[in-house]
C-alpha cells in the first residue's frame, strides 16, 4: 500500500494536511495488465467516458500532459516510452498514441477503446489506462480546475468540478473550514517550484475503486451484524494525493492514487487499531455522515478496541 499510515490521526480533522514530497519517493504507478485499476478504468473508459474525461471549453492542456508524461518516463523507465512531444508508449498494455493515432499489439480491448475516444482524448486516455493513478490539472493563478481524467473517484462526479474554484469543489465536504480557508495559498503552493503530497483515508462499506456517484449507491451497513461481522465486510479507502508542478504556466498536475483493501489487512497490529480507534471516535457527527460511518462507528470502534488489545 503506498498509504502513510501516519496520517490517521486523533483528532480527525479536515485539513489539507501538505507535507514535502521528498526527492526520489512516489514515483507514478504503471498498470500491468489484470491490475484491478486497470480494469474498473477500462470499465469507464469504455463505457462512461464522458463521465471521467471533462475539460473547461478551450483549455490547453498540453503542459500538463508533457508534464505527466515526463515524470511517468522519468519515475518508471523501463515501462513507458515518451517522443518529447505528444507520442507515448505503455509497454506493458503493448499500446501507444501518437497525436491521434493509436498503434500497438496489445489486448484488443484496450485498443479499441482508445480509437474510440475523441482524438484529443486518446493520450490521456491512454496515460488513464497505463498508470494506476487519476489527474487533474489545478491552476495557480485562478485555483480553478480545467480539467480532470478521473476514473476512480469517491462518491464524486468530475464533471461537476471542472472548471470550478478550489472552495466549490470542496464545499460538499463536511467540517471543510480549513481546506476552504486555505484555498488559494493551497492553489499557489503546489503550483510553485517544489513537490507536495497528502493522504486521505475512510472506511468503506464498498471495495469498488470507482465509485462515481451515478453509479449506484454504496451499500449499507447491515444493522443485524455484529462488530466481527462487520468489520469482515469493511475496506480501508485511502487516496496518496501528489502535485507536478509545471512552473511555465503557474499549473501542477494533482495526482490521485486510489486503494481499497480489506480493514482487517490493513490493521494488522495493536498500534494500528489503537490509532484507527482514536482517529474514529474523535470525528464529528458531520464527518460520520458525510462519509457513511454513522451506522457503523459504534460497531468499528469495539472491534479496533479489541484488537487494540
Amino acid at each position: 500500500m503506498s498509504f502513510d499510515f501516519a496520517a490517521v490521526r486523533a483528532p480527525f480533522r479536515m485539513q489539507p494536511g501538505l507535507r514535502r514530497l521528498a526527492a526520489g519517493t512516489a514515483p507514478l504507478t504503471p498498470n500491468a495488465l489484470g491490475a484491478p485499476a486497470l480494469a474498473e478504468k477500462t470499465t469507464v473508459l469504455r463505457d462512461r467516458p464522458a463521465e471521467a474525461l471533462v475539460a473547461a471549453p478551450g483549455f490547453d492542456a498540453g503542459p500538463a500532459l508533457q508534464a505527466l508524461m515526463q515524470q511517468a518516463v522519468g519515475d518508471r523507465p523501463r515501462c513507458f516510452d515518451w517522443d518529447g512531444a505528444l507520442g507515448f508508449e505503455a509497454r506493458l498494455l503493448g499500446w501507444s498514441v501518437r497525436g491521434a493515432e493509436v498503434a500497438g499489439d496489445g489486448p484488443r480491448e484496450l485498443g479499441e477503446l482508445l480509437r474510440a475516444l475523441p482524438a484529443a482524448w486518446r493520450l490521456p486516455g491512454l496515460l488513464s489506462l497505463a498508470l494506476a493513478e487519476d489527474f487533474a490539472v489545478i491552476d495557480g493563478a485562478t485555483a480553478r480546475i480545467p480539467w480532470l481524467a478521473v476514473c476512480l473517484p469517491s462518491r464524486w462526479a468530475p464533471a461537476e468540478k471542472v472548471d470550478r474554484h478550489f472552495v466549490e469543489v470542496h464545499a460538499p465536504v463536511a467540517d471543510n473550514a480549513l481546506l476552504v480557508g486555505a484555498a488559494n495559498h493551497l492553489a499557489q503552493l503546489v503550483t510553485g517550484t517544489e513537490r507536495w503530497e497528502r493522504f486521505v483515508w475512510s472506511i468503506s462499506s464498498d471495495p469498488r475503486l470507482a465509485q462515481h456517484p451515478s453509479h449506484g449507491s454504496p451499500p449499507g451497513w447491515p444493522t443485524v451484524l455484529d462488530a466481527d461481522a462487520l468489520a469482515g465486510t469493511a475496506h480501508f479507502r485511502s487516496e496518496h494525493q501528489t502535485f507536478i508542478p509545471i512552473a511555465s504556466v503557474r499549473q501542477a498536475v494533482f495526482t490521485i492514487l486510489v486503494e481499497s483493501r480489506p480493514l482487517a489487512d490493513v490493521i494488522d497490529s495493536a498500534e494500528r487499531a489503537r490509532q484507527l480507534h482514536d482517529a474514529l471516535a474523535s470525528m464529528s457527527d458531520a464527518v460520520l455522515a458525510y462519509r457513511g460511518l454513522a451506522d457503523a462507528r459504534e460497531r468499528l470502534l469495539a472491534w479496533l478496541d479489541a484488537r487494540s488489545a
